[in-house]
C-alpha cells in the first residue's frame, strides 16, 4: 500500500545495488571482479570540488580508481576500484522523475561501472537493456 512507501536507508540502498549488480549480464559481472560498490548519502567535499559540482545533489554516482583500459600488469598495488552511489541525490532525482528507484540505481551503477571499462553510452545502454 502507498502508505508503506518510504525512501530506502543507506543499508537498504546498498543491498539494492548489490542485488541489481547480481542481475547484470554474467560476462559483465565477471569483468568487474574486485570492484567495490558503496553507498553514501553525499559525495565528499573533495569529490564535489574535483568534479566541479555546484551542489551536493549534482552527482548521483562516481567511479574511483584506475579503469581497465588504463591498467597494466606492471602497475604498483593501489586501492581497490570503487563505485559510489549517492543516496540523497538519487532520491532527489527519483522524486522529480517517473522512473522507479531500482531503475535509477541500475542506470547509475551500470554507468559508473562502464567508466571502469571505458564503455561508450551505447554499450552501457545495451547492458542495461539486457538487465531489464
Amino acid at each position: 500500500m502507498w502508505t508503506d512507501l518510504k525512501a530506502p536507508s543507506l543499508a537498504e540502498m546498498e543491498v539494492m545495488a548489490h542485488e541489481i549488480f547480481e542481475r547484470l549480464p554474467a560476462r559483465f559481472r565477471k569483468l568487474c571482479e574486485g570492484v567495490i560498490i558503496r553507498v553514501d548519502d553525499f559525495p565528499t567535499e573533495e569529490v564535489l570540488d574535483e568534479m566541479q559540482c555546484e551542489s551536493e545533489f549534482d552527482l548521483l554516482g562516481l567511479f574511483q580508481g584506475v579503469g581497465l583500459p588504463h591498467q597494466s600488469s606492471g602497475d604498483i598495488p593501489r586501492l581497490p576500484n570503487m563505485v559510489w552511489l549517492y543516496r540523497r541525490p538519487i532520491l532527489d532525482y527519483w522524486a522529480e522523475h517517473e522512473e522507479t528507484i531500482g531503475h535509477i540505481v541500475r542506470h547509475v551503477l551500470i554507468h559508473e561501472i562502464g567508466h571502469h571499462f571505458g564503455l561508450s553510452d551505447d554499450d552501457m545502454e545495451a547492458i542495461e537493456a539486457q538487465a531489464e
